[in-house]
C-alpha cells in the first residue's frame, strides 16, 4: 500500500527546505457534442475542483472535500516525492457550442471564484426537451399531427428499437413520451425557444452570483483568456487587398468572441448579459434552436427588468462590422461547431500574453465527448444507422451527403493542421532556450566589459540603472555591427504596425484600404523625422531612439518577462522558501511588468485619443503624439527603475550579480534572438503538450468507450435531453472520467524519475472515483443503480 501525504506534513517539509516551484497551465479547447454537453460539465468540473484544490493546497489553505481532498492529497504526495510544489491553472479555455457554455462557465468561476455547483442544476433539471419546447411549438393535443403517430411508432415503438436496445425498462416510457412530443412539435421551425435557453442561462448565472464571490483560481495578475466560436449565417463583408482589382469583397461567417480577465480585481470577468450572449449565440444548434439575435436578448432582458450598461462596448467588440455599420441587431448567429468545432486557433494566439513565473508545463487538453462518433448518420432512406465497414461499403446516399456536406464534414474535420502548428511552437521554444544558453556566457563577459565588474558592489539606485542600461545598449548596438540595422528595423516594423492596429481599431474603420492609409499615414510621418534611420552609432538624442523611448512598449514587456524567465531559473530554484529578497525581486519584476501590461488594452486609451485615431489619414503625428502621452512611458520607466532598483539591492552579492547581469544584457539577447522569431516573442519558454479528456480514453473503471458508458449519444447526440436518468448518467461519468485523465495529466507534469508509482496512481484514483459517488449519490437518485455497480466495480 502507498501512503498518503497530510498536508501538514507537506507545509513542514516546504519550511524545512529549499522548494522548486511548477505551474502547470491547462489550455482547454471544449468540442461541441449536443446534449453531450452535460458530460463534458463533469469535465469541466473535475477541472474546476482541481483549481480549486490547487489553489488552497498553494495557500496553505482548507480543502473543499470530495474529489478536491483527493487532489490536494496528490499535489502533496508529489512535493514529497519531488520537492517541487505545482501549481494548476486553467489560464486559457476556448470552446464551441455545448463545450462553448461549459467553457463560459468555468471562466466565470474561475475568475469570480463563485460556485459551479448551479450550473449542475441547470444541466440536470432544464436540459429536457419538455423545458426546451418553445410554448409555440408544444402539440396542443394529443391529436396534434395525428398523421405523425406512425412516425413515433416507428421511432421508438418497434421491437428491438433504439429505446427498447438502448433504455432500462422503468424508464423506457419517460423517453418514448418525450419523443413522441417531440416528433408531434411544430416542424419547418426550431423546436426548442431561445428566449427560454436565454431565460434558463441568466438563471444560472444569476445562482452563481448568489453563491458569492471568492479568491480567483488563478494567482493575482496572471490572465485568463476565454474565447467561444460563432457562425454569422448571413455573414459580412470583409475587404481584401489584391494586386488587381485592388480591392474585393468576400463574406466572411466565422466570428470569435473573447473575453480577457488581468486578474488585477479592477473590473468583473464580464457582464453576464454578455456571457449569455456568448453562450446562446455559440449553442445555436441549427433546426433545433432559432438563430440568436441581439433582440432576442433584449427582450429577456426588458422583462427581467435588467439593465445591460456595457451593450454597446460589447456589440462594437463582438460584432464589429455589424456594429459600424449600425447593423448589430440584425445579426443572425448560429451555432459556432458549424465551422469551427475544435477551437485550437484562438487559443494557440493567446500563448503569446502569458508570463512565466515558474518553470511552466503547458498543456492543450481538449474534450472530445464522441471521438469517431458523428453527429448525423443516415442512411439512403434518412434513418439512423451505424457507420458501415468493409469492401463493399456503399456510396453514401441523398441524404446522408447533404447532412454531412453540412453538419458532419465541418464539425468532424481532422486537427492535425492545428497539433502540428503546437509542435512548431514547441520546436522554436526549444531551439531559442538552446541558443539563450549559449550566448549566456558571452553576453554577461560583454556588459561587464562595458560597465565594469566593480558594479555589482554599487547599490543599484534608478539613476545607476538608468545610466547602465544606456551604457550596455550601446555596447551591444556597436558590438552587432551591420545586424544592428536589421534588429531595429525589425523592430521598428513591429512598433509601427502595433500602433496601426490599435489606431485604426480606435477610429471604428473597417476597410482594408483605409486601414492601409493608415499605415502608409504613419510610415511616412517616421520616415519625415528620420526614425528610421537606424545604425549602430545612434546616439543617444537621435530620432530612432527618441522614438523607441516614446513608444517601445514591446521591448520593455520582453525585458521584464525575460527577468522573472532567469529568476525562475536561478534564485527561485535555489533559494530558500519563501526568501525575502527573491519574493522583493519578484514582486518587483510584475509590479513593473503591469505599469506597462495596462498600456496594450484598447480601453487603455481615452477619448482623446479615439479622436486622434480618426484623424491618422491627414495628421498621423497628432496621433502618435496622443498615443504617447496616454500611456506616459517615461514616467513608467523611472516607476520601474525605482521598484527594480531597490528589489536588487535587497539581493545578495551573488544573486544581484545574476540578475543585473541578466537585465543589462537583455539588449544582447533581444538582438540575437528576436530576428529568429520574425519579431514575435515568445513569453512562455517551455515546449507544449497536447492531452486529451474522451471516454476513448477511460478504461479504469470500464472500458468501452462512449457506447459502453453514456446515453447522450443516441437519438443523433441529442439522447440526455430525453431523459433525467440520461442526464444523470452521462454527467457522473463526465465527473469520474474527468478525475481519471487530470490525475493522469498531473502525475505527468513530473519528470519520470521522480512521479509516483503506478500503484499509488491507482488508490488515488479509486480514492477521487468513491469520493465523487459519495459526494453525488444523494443528488443522482434516478441511477442509484450505476452507483451501486460503479462501487461493485471500483472495489
Amino acid at each position: 500500500m502507498f501512503w498518503l501525504v497530510s498536508l501538514d506534513k507537506s507545509a513542514a517539509l516546504c519550511d524545512a527546505c529549499p522548494m522548486k516551484e511548477r505551474e502547470l497551465r491547462l489550455a482547454l479547447v471544449c468540442y461541441g457534442g449536443i446534449s453531450l454537453a452535460i458530460y463534458m460539465h463533469g469535465i469541466t468540473k473535475e477541472v474546476w475542483h482541481l483549481a480549486r484544490a490547487s489553489r488552497a493546497f498553494h495557500e496553505g489553505a482548507p480543502g473543499g472535500g470530495g474529489s478536491e481532498t483527493v487532489y490536494a492529497q496528490v499535489l502533496a504526495a508529489m512535493e514529497a516525492a519531488s520537492g517541487v510544489r505545482l501549481r494548476v491553472m486553467p489560464d486559457i479555455i476556448a470552446g464551441a457550442s455545448a463545450g462553448g457554455i461549459n467553457g463560459i462557465f468555468l471562466a466565470q468561476a474561475i475568475e469570480t471564484g463563485q460556485s459551479l455547483e448551479p450550473l449542475t442544476r441547470m444541466w440536470l433539471d432544464n436540459a429536457d426537451v419538455d423545458r426546451l419546447l418553445d410554448p409555440d411549438a408544444r402539440p396542443a393535443r394529443a391529436m396534434t399531427k395525428f398523421w405523425a403517430t406512425p412516425l413515433v411508432w416507428m421511432a421508438a415503438r418497434r421491437p428491438g428499437d433504439a429505446v427498447e436496445r438502448t433504455v432500462a425498462p422503468d424508464t423506457r416510457e419517460e423517453v418514448r413520451m418525450k419523443l413522441s412530443r417531440f416528433i408531434r412539435s411544430r416542424w419547418f421551425e426550431p423546436p426548442f425557444g431561445g428566449e427560454i435557453f436565454s431565460t434558463m442561462l441568466i438563471d444560472a448565472f444569476d445562482a452563481m452570483a448568489a453563491t458569492g464571490n471568492g479568491p480567483p483560481l488563478l494567482p493575482d495578475g496572471h490572465p485568463l483568456d476565454l474565447f467561444v466560436t460563432v457562425t454569422d449565417f448571413e455573414g459580412h463583408p470583409q475587404s481584401l487587398n489584391l494586386n488587381s482589382p485592388p480591392q474585393v469583397i468576400e463574406t466572411e461567417h466565422r466570428l470569435s468572441i473573447g473575453f480577457k480577465a488581468r486578474g488585477r480585481g479592477e473590473r468583473p470577468f464580464a457582464d453576464p448579459a454578455e456571457l449569455v450572449f456568448a453562450a446562446r449565440a455559440t449553442a445555436s444548434f441549427p433546426g433545433a434552436f432559432p438563430p440568436f439575435t441581439v433582440r432576442e436578448l433584449d427582450r429577456v432582458l426588458k422583462r427581467r427588468h435588467r439593465a445591460w450598461p456595457t451593450r454597446d462596448a460589447f456589440l462594437g467588440r463582438a460584432l464589429p462590422r455589424h456594429a459600424a455599420r449600425g447593423t448589430a441587431e440584425d445579426a443572425v448567429l448560429i451555432d459556432g461547431s458549424v465551422l469551427a468545432n475544435a477551437p485550437f486557433a484562438q487559443a494557440i494566439g493567446a500563448l503569446r500574453n502569458r508570463p512565466s513565473r515558474r518553470e511552466v508545463d503547458r498543456r492543450f487538453v481538449y474534450i472530445d465527448p464522441k471521438p469517431g462518433h458523428r453527429s448525423i448518420r443516415l442512411n439512403k432512406e434518412g434513418e439512423q444507422q451505424e457507420a458501415p465497414t468493409g469492401a463493399d461499403t456503399p456510396l453514401p446516399g441523398f441524404f446522408r451527403t447533404i447532412f454531412g456536406a453540412l453538419s458532419d464534414i465541418p464539425r468532424e474535420q481532422p486537427i492535425r493542421d492545428n497539433l502540428e502548428a503546437i509542435d512548431r511552437h514547441s520546436t522554436r521554444i526549444r531551439r531559442m532556450r538552446r541558443i539563450l544558453d549559449a550566448l549566456r556566457p558571452g553576453i554577461e563577459t560583454e556588459v561587464e566589459s562595458a560597465i565594469g565588474k566593480m558594479l555589482f558592489l554599487d547599490r543599484p539606485t534608478p539613476a545607476r540603472l538608468s545610466a547602465w542600461r544606456a551604457k550596455a545598449q550601446q555596447r551591444a548596438a556597436s558590438a552587432a555591427g551591420f545586424a544592428y540595422p536589421a534588429y531595429g528595423h525589425l523592430k521598428l516594423s513591429g512598433i509601427v504596425e502595433s500602433l496601426c492596429a490599435l489606431l485604426f481599431r480606435l477610429s471604428g474603420e473597417d476597410s482594408a484600404m483605409m486601414r492601409e492609409s493608415y499605415r502608409q499615414a504613419i510610415w511616412a510621418d517616421i520616415r519625415k523625422d528620420g526614425a528610421d534611420q537606424l545604425s549602430a552609432e545612434s546616439g543617444s538624442a537621435s530620432a530612432p531612439v527618441a522614438f523607441f523611448r516614446a513608444h517601445d512598449l514591446a521591448f520593455r514587456i520582453r525585458r521584464l518577462r525575460y527577468l522573472a524567465r532567469r529568476l525562475a531559473d536561478t534564485l527561485e530554484l535555489d533559494a530558500q522558501a519563501d526568501d525575502p529578497a527573491v519574493q522583493g525581486m519578484h514582486d518587483a519584476i510584475y509590479g513593473a511588468l503591469t505599469l506597462y501590461a495596462e498600456c496594450e488594452d484598447s480601453d487603455f486609451h481615452g477619448a482623446d485619443v479615439a479622436a486622434a485615431a480618426k484623424a491618422v489619414s491627414t495628421d498621423a503625428a497628432a496621433a502618435l503624439a496622443a498615443v504617447a502621452q496616454a500611456r506616459g512611458l517615461k514616467a513608467r520607466d523611472e516607476a520601474a527603475d525605482q521598484m527594480l532598483a531597490d528589489a536588487f539591492a535587497a539581493l545578495p552579492k551573488t544573486g544581484r550579480r545574476t540578475m543585473l547581469l541578466a537585465y543589462l544584457g537583455f539588449p544582447f539577447t533581444d538582438i540575437a534572438t528576436l530576428p529568429l522569431l520574425q519579431g514575435d516573442t515568445l513569453d512562455e519558454y517551455d515546449p507544449v503538450k497536447v492531452d486529451r479528456i474522451s471516454p476513448e480514453d477511460c478504461g479504469a473503471i470500464r472500458g468501452g468507450g462512449a457506447a459502453a458508458t453514456l446515453k447522450g449519444i443516441e437519438f443523433n447526440n441529442f439522447g440526455a435531453f430525453f431523459s433525467r436518468v440520461y442526464r444523470e448518467n452521462d454527467y457522473l461519468w463526465g465527473r469520474l472520467h474527468g478525475a481519471e485523465r487530470l490525475l493522469d495529466i498531473v502525475i505527468s507534469a513530473m519528470p519520470a524519475a521522480s512521479r509516483l508509482s503506478p500503484d499509488a496512481l491507482a488508490d488515488y484514483r479509486r480514492a477521487a472515483f468513491l469520493a465523487i459517488l459519495d459526494e453525488e449519490e444523494s443528488r443522482l437518485p434516478h441511477v442509484a443503480d450505476l452507483i451501486a455497480s460503479l462501487r461493485e466495480e471500483i472495489g
